[in-house]
């Protein structure tokens, strides 16, 4: 019999911007192409986003040497603006992001489910580079 426990892995950090900001730049997909990636050998040279319930997004990461590349996507299931945003990936495991703001802070924490390919502290530092990166993308985007 095949289990069906899932791992869930949460990751977080605090930026100095109004949680208005910290949405903006987190689903338009003119700002996602500059912060989603994990280290400074990759990019995310395309993204599209329809942010509501039921809608869809599509992420394209690439080695910036072209050796690789891969989309990464799913369906939102639950988005209240400012606050949070759950979706599910295409390959079903469940992602579920929080964003807290406080005047000129906003805390992001995100929540998934892994994958099995992966160990779970590699998959654990990939999404909290992204996370850091979006934090210094932000902090940086006047």
């Amino acid at each position: 019999m095949e289990t069906t426990d899932k791992t869930e892995v949460t990751v977080q950090t605090t930026i100095n911007a109004p949680v208005e900001k910290v949405w903006k730049l987190w689903s338009d997909p003119q700002h996602i192409t500059g912060w989603c990636n994990a280290s400074d050998d990759w990019h995310a040279p395309y993204a599209e986003n329809d942010l509501r319930n039921g809608g869809s997004f599509k992420t394209t990461m690439a080695a910036k040497d072209g050796s690789m590349q891969f989309d990464f996507g799913g369906i939102y299931s639950n988005v209240k603006e400012h606050e949070l945003i759950e979706y599910a990936i295409g390959d079903g495991r469940k992602v579920r992001i929080e964003f807290s703001g406080d005047g000129d802070q906003t805390t992001v924490i995100e929540t998934f489910e892994t994958e099995n390919t992966h160990p779970v502290e590699m998959q654990r530092e990939g999404w909290q580079s992204i996370l850091n990166n979006f934090k210094k993308y932000v902090e940086s985007n006047n």
